[in-house]
C-alpha cells in the first residue's frame, strides 16, 4: 500500500515523505518544490502560484525590464529569459498578446556589442536585465525564422555568457534547425512532426531539456499526438524532460495543472521521473529553499490516481512539516 513509506516512495520518488503539518495538524505527503518551466508571468498573477503548489517559474517570453523591476516574492523563485529573439517580422510579433516589449528583432548576426539589431546586442540585453536563460523563436508557420548563422551566432554568444539558449521551434525541420545551431533545448516538446528516433537519441546524448507543454494542443489532435510520441521517444532514451505548461497562454489553471501531468503520464513520464520532471530546479542548480510542495490528504496507491490527486498542492514551508515516518 502507498501509505506505507517504501511504497510511497517507489510511487512518487526518495524525496516524497508522509508527513502533518504542525500548525494545523493535517496530514499528507511532502514533496520536493515543484517548478513550472514555461509561463508568461505578464498574463496572470503570479502570487496565485504557491496556493496552487507551484513553488518556481521560468518565464519564457517577457518585458525584460519590467521583469527585473518585478516585485521578489519569494515564492514562487523566478527565473527568466526576457524578450523573444526572433527574425525581423518574426513569430510572436504582431500577436494580441505579445506587446513590443516581448519581442526583439535580430537583423544582423553580429558578435560584436552594441552593434543595433545584432545578436550579441540582444543576447546582452537580456542578460544586463537578469536573464538566467535565453528564449529563441523558430516558428515558420508565422513568418519568417533567424537563419542559421544569426541563430549560431546568438547560442555562441550567449553560451560566452554562461547562459542556455532555449528554442520554440515549430514548423517543419525547425527542431533540426535549433539542433544544428546548438540550442539547449526545446520551449516545447516538438510538436509539428515526428522528429524521428536519431534525433531524439542525439538530443538526449547532448543533455537537452525538452519542456512538455502538451496540455496546451487540447483540440489539435495531430500537434498532441507528434508532441506525445516525440516526448515518450526522448524520455525513452534518457532526455531530460521538465514539466511546463505555457501559463498565460489560454485558460489554465494557476498551479499544478492535471491535464499537463495526466498527458506526461500517457507519454511514459510517471511514478518517480513524474515528480523528477516537475521537481527539477532548472535553470537553477538547486531548488527553491525554505519550502516543500505538500499535498493533503491519504496518498494516492496508483500512478493512474497522481494527476487528480495532485490537484490538492500547496507550497508550505519546510519548518511547518513533521515527518511521520520515522
Amino acid at each position: 500500500m502507498a501509505h506505507d513509506p517504501h511504497a510511497l516512495r517507489a510511487l512518487l520518488g526518495e524525496d516524497a515523505e508522509l508527513c502533518h503539518r504542525a500548525i494545523t495538524g493535517e496530514h499528507g505527503v511532502s514533496l520536493p518544490p515543484f517548478t513550472d518551466h514555461h509561463v508568461h508571468l505578464h498574463l496572470f498573477d503570479e502570487t496565485r502560484l504557491a496556493a496552487g503548489g507551484i513553488a518556481g517559474a521560468v518565464d519564457l517570453g517577457g518585458d525584460p525590464v519590467a521583469l527585473a523591476r518585478r516585485e521578489n516574492h519569494g515564492i514562487p523563485r523566478v527565473a527568466y529569459a526576457g524578450a523573444f529573439l526572433t527574425a525581423p517580422g518574426g513569430y510572436p510579433v504582431g500577436r494580441s498578446w505579445a506587446p513590443g516589449e516581448i519581442t526583439r528583432e535580430i537583423s544582423d548576426p553580429s558578435a560584436h556589442p552594441g552593434v543595433p539589431g545584432g545578436a550579441a546586442t540582444a543576447v546582452d540585453e537580456q542578460a544586463s536585465f537578469g536573464a538566467s536563460v535565453i528564449k529563441v523563436a523558430l516558428n515558420s508557420t508565422a513568418g519568417p525564422v533567424l537563419d542559421s548563422e544569426t541563430l549560431s551566432a546568438v547560442v555562441a554568444v550567449a553560451r560566452e555568457r554562461g547562459l542556455a539558449v532555449i528554442a520554440h521551434a515549430e514548423g517543419e525541420r525547425m527542431p533540426r534547425l535549433a539542433f544544428d545551431a546548438g540550442v539547449s533545448g526545446f520551449a516545447h516538446a516538438p510538436f509539428s512532426e515526428y522528429v524521428g528516433r536519431a534525433f531524439l537519441a542525439r538530443s538526449a546524448a547532448a543533455g537537452h531539456v525538452w519542456i512538455s507543454t502538451l496540455a496546451i494542443h487540447r483540440g489539435d489532435e495531430e500537434a498532441a499526438e507528434f508532441a506525445r510520441v516525440n516526448l515518450a521517444g526522448f524520455a525513452a532514451a534518457g532526455g531530460r524532460v521538465l514539466y511546463g505548461t505555457d501559463l498565460g497562454n489560454g485558460e489554465q489553471p494557476v498551479g499544478v495543472n492535471a491535464d499537463e501531468v495526466t498527458a506526461l503520464d500517457r507519454a511514459g513520464v510517471r511514478g518517480p521521473a513524474l515528480i523528477r520532471a516537475m521537481s527539477d530546479p532548472w535553470p537553477h542548480a538547486e531548488p527553491p529553499s525554505g519550502v516543500r510542495t505538500f499535498v493533503p490528504g491519504p496518498p494516492p496507491h496508483h500512478a493512474d490516481e497522481v494527476a487528480g490527486w495532485l490537484r490538492g498542492a500547496t507550497v508550505v514551508p519546510t519548518e511547518e512539516l513533521v515527518h511521520d515516518d520515522h
